[in-house]
């Protein structure tokens, strides 16, 4: 007699309703390929009832499912016949190299401009980079995704963003509620491009264990950050001897990003802003990259790039040191 076993099969990094179909016609589809197995969808999770060889296969073609939603964004009838029938394995659809991390709901997470793939390449060969330029050019949002893809292949065992809290116009004392509350939107922009590359729920998982972490800069002093990827944004906004003090916390395996503008300095001198000098110091040291992103990597609404023209031709800014050439 055939052992009935149970088994859990995950969806991780799509929403179960796309998968599932509307009223579930996608879902009823998949249960009729496996009638020898009870199949019952609970959230992000499928309990599936039945012989061990059987629950295997389904997992594995649950698993192709879901790989193929990733590459595409999106499944049909068609689709999810042909991978029940082993007719689509995961490893079938094509690599596409500028691909950094597939994230959630079938969003896909690429290196879409030249100094993109360039940090990206940097990444490959250096253990601390630099990533300058101006607003909208993606250099955070490729950052982390950097981030979460070592979390992902387990290079790293964390995750640490951290910001300074410098008030641009409003003073921290004058905003209501705690300090969490006050420092929230300084850290906003970090949580936000998180959201588009982790599942809610496996996130929030990761926030309270501490394998994500986000935090202003402040709380990184007197840390040693062994096995993580940290990466420090707005660091225009740090002082020379802000800036030190991070970059002298990495500790055992641990990758460094450090991004900026130095055109958005909320200081209250410009002059006290630590990023360009530090490039300069650090300059030629090996194991270090610097990447210096331009007008021609703005990726956010086509007029963001015409009103960063705009402003640097009144104000004369928008001047980077000379990135180092590969």
């Amino acid at each position: 007699m055939t052992e009935t076993v149970g088994k859990e099969v995950l969806i991780e990094g799509v929403d179960p309703r796309e998968l599932y179909g509307a009223q579930n016609v996608y879902l009823e589809q998949i249960k009729s390929l496996h009638p020898a197995l009870k199949v019952v969808a609970r959230g992000s999770s499928l309990k599936v009832l039945g012989s061990e060889a059987e629950t295997q296969r389904f997992a594995k073609r649950m698993d192709s499912l879901v790989a193929y939603y990733l590459k595409y964004g999106h499944v049909s009838s068609q689709v999810i016949d042909q991978c029940f029938s082993g007719g689509i394995m995961q490893d079938d659809a094509p690599v596409d190299k500028d691909v950094i991390v597939y994230g959630n709901n079938g969003n896909i997470v690429r290196a879409r401009t030249v100094n993109q793939q360039r940090l990206v390449k940097l990444y490959d060969r250096n253990d601390l980079l630099f990533a300058v330029g101006p607003a909208g050019s993606g250099k955070t949002y490729t950052a982390i995704a950097l981030a979460v893809r070592a979390l992902k292949e387990k290079q790293v065992r964390r995750i640490i963003l951290t910001r300074p809290a410098v008030e641009a116009g409003e003073k921290l004392g004058f905003l209501p509620g705690d300090m969490k509350e006050k420092l929230d939107p300084y850290l906003q922009p970090l949580y936000d491009a998180l959201n588009d590359m982790i599942p809610p729920v496996k996130l929030q998982k990761f926030l309270e264990d501490g394998t994500v972490q986000i935090a202003p800069l402040a709380y990184m002093r007197g840390r040693t950050l062994d096995n993580a990827f940290v990466i420090l944004d707005e660091a225009q906004n740090t002082t020379l001897s802000q800036i030190k003090m991070f970059l002298t916390r990495m500790g055992r395996n641990a990758r460094f990003i450090v991004t900026g503008d130095v055109t958005q300095i909320d200081l209250p001198r410009r002059s006290d802003s630590g990023l360009v000098r530090t490039m300069e110091i650090l300059r030629g040291i090996a194991d270090i990259g610097i990447v210096e992103f331009d007008k021609r990597d703005i990726v956010r609404h086509p007029l963001v790039k015409h009103i960063v023209e705009a402003f640097d031709r009144v104000t004369g800014e928008g001047h980077v040191i000379p990135s180092e050439r590969e």
